[in-house]
């Protein structure tokens, strides 16, 4: 692990020599990881957009025939909630306020009265033994979570710092719907906050994803922390090379 944060912590040294960025560069980097991270996270849930279509969708505001209405939504909601990331970014801190805005800008297409507010009811996810909290639960339990993120951001990498945040805003799993969504837009605002590029997890590594972070719900956070900071390192290494190219 400390290697590969090695690693991450050597391309931003060589990102940050870049800085700063001219107008023109930071909006083309910008809308190039809007397209990649917005398909990415949304093909993870089952989306049925490729990236091309994702960008159609997003850049000229055209449908896909054949393709659900909701996966449209979803492409437009992530896009928005991805604005508000570098907003944030402007800032340090992470409130129980911005974790619910970030769901709310996704979801309120799709379901208004849910947006942005934690779930009444209980749950069931399928394909883990992983039960999450009742939602009598959840209110105290995201209060304690935010109040130990400037203590989490204090003691670990901030790659490490962004898996954390990852990890728990899911194993709380506070909205009837997205919160994988809301849980990746949450470790990116972390890494944007701490001067690193957005991380996209690859649909293809989605097995490997799933399988670590259920570990995680087993008390093994290794092997997700290295999965999250590989992606990180990835993610890394296509920032720079666009930098340089």
């Amino acid at each position: 692990m400390k290697d590969i944060l090695k690693k991450i912590d050597s391309i931003k040294t060589k990102i940050d020599a870049h800085r700063p960025l001219d107008s023109h560069m930071v909006r083309e980097l910008r809308e190039y990881f809007r397209i990649g991270m917005t398909y990415s996270s949304n093909a993870l849930e089952g989306n049925s957009l490729t990236e091309t279509e994702t960008k159609i969708v997003i850049e000229d505001g055209i449908t896909i025939g054949g393709k659900p209405v909701k996966d449209h939504l979803e492409a437009l909601g992530h896009s928005e909630a991805y604005d508000l990331l570098f907003r944030l970014a402007k800032h340090q801190d992470i409130s129980e306020a911005n974790i619910k805005e970030l769901h709310r800008l996704f979801y309120y297409r799709i379901d208004e009265d849910q947006a942005g507010k934690y779930r009444k009811q209980k749950v069931i996810i399928t394909g883990t033994t992983f039960i999450p909290p009742a939602p009598e639960q959840i209110p105290d339990l995201m209060k304690s979570f935010v109040a130990r993120i400037p203590d989490d951001r204090s003691k670990h990498h901030p790659v490490e710092y962004a898996a954390i945040l990852h990890r728990k805003l899911v194993t709380v799993h506070p909205f009837i719907d997205g919160n994988g969504r809301a849980a990746r837009l949450l470790m990116n605002l972390a890494l944007l906050q701490a001067g690193y590029p957005v991380a996209i997890i690859p649909p293809v590594l989605r097995r490997d994803y799933l399988d670590t972070l259920n570990k995680t719900h087993k008390g093994d956070d290794k092997a997700f922390n290295k999965f999250i900071a590989g992606v990180c390192y990835e993610s890394s290494k296509e920032y720079l090379r666009l930098l340089e190219g």
